[in-house]
């Protein structure tokens, strides 16, 4: 899951980084309405904008009218103050999929986080199923005919979104987006390396995850 910050109170965004990224989830943060706006035009892999109202050189509205008017349907859940009644109201009249009055629990935060990036893919339960191989985004936890399976960090991120994109293939650079925060390193041969290790742990059924040469890979079923 990547998620983008857009929050200029240092204090929650550092909140809402060490929650969401203890969760599981690739975060990243700008500080402006501008930054915000920019950030969106050129990354499409984000799963979620957490977007604060009250942004400098941009306010959060403009953030939102721009990018629905370029056709993006991306969950957006806005932070707002306890008693800018208008300002949510707006936001949800430009196409806003929820919002949270300042003071808030970071737990539900997280718990809304979990709901609508479930909405965004379509799906009403934080399971995804493919075969006998079930992903628990809420847990963090994944299975094979009911036995759990030990994997990293980096191992869910990398089953989630090939699970998301199952029987189709997912390219080593759209792993890499959707797995890695910004000035995170990862290179093609260290996807290589996590995409072998999960094999290992999930190939015992009839899973398989396909490697198309050149391209990048596609989690199928093995006909049986």
């Amino acid at each position: 899951m990547r998620i983008l910050i857009a929050e200029d109170d240092q204090v929650l965004a550092d909140g809402l980084l060490r929650i969401l990224r203890t969760a599981g989830a690739a975060v990243d943060h700008v500080a402006s309405g501008s930054e915000a706006d920019a950030a969106l035009m050129t990354n499409h892999e984000f799963d979620l904008l957490i977007l604060d109202l009250g942004l400098p050189r941009m306010h959060g509205l403009e953030v939102l009218k721009r990018l629905r008017a370029r056709g993006s349907t991306l969950p957006v859940l806005i932070l707002t103050a306890a008693d800018s009644v208008e300002d949510r109201v707006k936001g949800l009249d430009y196409g806003a999929d929820d919002y949270m009055a300042k003071p808030f629990a970071l737990q539900e935060l997280e718990a809304r986080v979990r709901a609508l990036t479930r909405r965004g893919l379509g799906g009403a339960t934080s399971q995804i199923k493919h075969g006998p191989l079930v992903y628990d985004q809420a847990g963090r936890v994944a299975s094979i005919d009911g036995k759990m399976i030990d994997l990293s960090a980096r191992e869910l991120g990398l089953l989630e979104v090939l699970l998301q994109r199952a029987g189709r293939l997912v390219s080593k650079d759209q792993l890499v987006e959707r797995l890695c925060e910004w000035g995170e390193e990862v290179s093609n041969n260290a996807i290589e390396v996590y995409i072998h290790r999960l094999r290992k742990k999930i190939e015992k059924g009839p899973i398989r995850i396909a490697t198309v040469r050149g391209l990048g890979y596609c989690l199928e079923k093995i006909p049986g």
